[in-house]
């Protein structure tokens, strides 16, 4: 993996969180808290740069989130001396599919939850006169593991040149919570659901074959001295190219 100084590129990042509001002539911004490691650090990197008085965090928790995310949502907040409001979705989405289709699968149901979460924060940000800060991380990004104008719907994405082994890392110079960190990443979107899980590896698996393969440039089907298994660069190379219109706006006729 590429050398990473945490110290540094907190300071970077912030240097780019306030360069960029100075531009768009915006002094605030708001964001989904779920609870995780990436919107929490993203928050902390806000914080710094603009104060807390000007960022506003929304925990929009749906009736099969697990208690602990909104807990520790509202800790962080408390921590860091942020307002957090909740937000339950729970009626706007079973009104939806409780009307159209009962039987809609888990996959569908939560990509209307992470619409309807980026439509509460437009709505929010118009409200307060903020940017809609962006929590994704650049292994999500890469791989198309977000809901395409849902999570991955924002002004401005400050982590999302960072794999997600370096937000871990991040997160730890930012002090957050040990139990925030510690956590099975997950989007909470269904009972048991684990990014690892719908990924099919660890993260620290998956940043390695990624930094090969869009950094290092790695030619793994001729390479004979792959670090894991042929299948699983596989893997994530088919993933990189399914999901690369999700990475672009629509085309247009030339």
């Amino acid at each position: 993996m590429r050398n990473f100084d945490p110290v540094l590129e907190t300071e970077r990042v912030v240097g780019f969180i306030r360069s960029y509001m100075q531009n768009a002539g915006l002094g605030s911004v708001v964001l989904g808290l779920s609870g995780g490691v990436d919107s929490a650090v993203c928050a902390a990197l806000a914080v710094r740069a603009l104060g807390s008085a000007n960022v506003t965090a929304l925990a929009m928790p749906y009736r099969s989130s697990h208690p602990d995310s909104l807990d520790d949502a509202q800790q962080l907040a408390d921590d860091l001396g942020i307002a957090c409001h909740k937000i339950e979705i729970t009626p706007f989405v079973d009104a939806y599919f409780n009307s159209i289709d009962p039987e809609a699968s888990p996959l569908r149901r939560g990509n209307w939850m992470a619409r309807i979460r980026m439509n509460i924060l437009f709505d929010h940000s118009a409200k307060l006169s903020a940017l809609v800060l962006g929590t994704s991380n650049r292994t999500e990004l890469m791989v198309g593991y977000f809901t395409q104008f849902g999570d991955s719907a924002c002004a401005f994405e400050p982590i999302g040149h960072l794999y997600k082994t370096e937000v871990w890392c991040l997160a730890r110079t930012l002090n957050i919570s040990p139990k925030i960190i510690d956590k099975a990443p997950s989007a909470d979107l269904w009972h048991g659901q684990t990014d690892e899980a719908d990924l099919g590896m660890p993260y620290r698996e998956l940043d390695e074959i990624l930094y090969e393969l869009t950094e290092l440039d790695l030619d793994f089907r001729s390479s004979q001295t792959l670090k894991y298994p042929l299948e699983q660069y596989q893997r994530v190379d088919r993933l990189i190219r399914i999901s690369e219109f999700k990475r672009h706006l629509p085309p247009l006729p030339e």
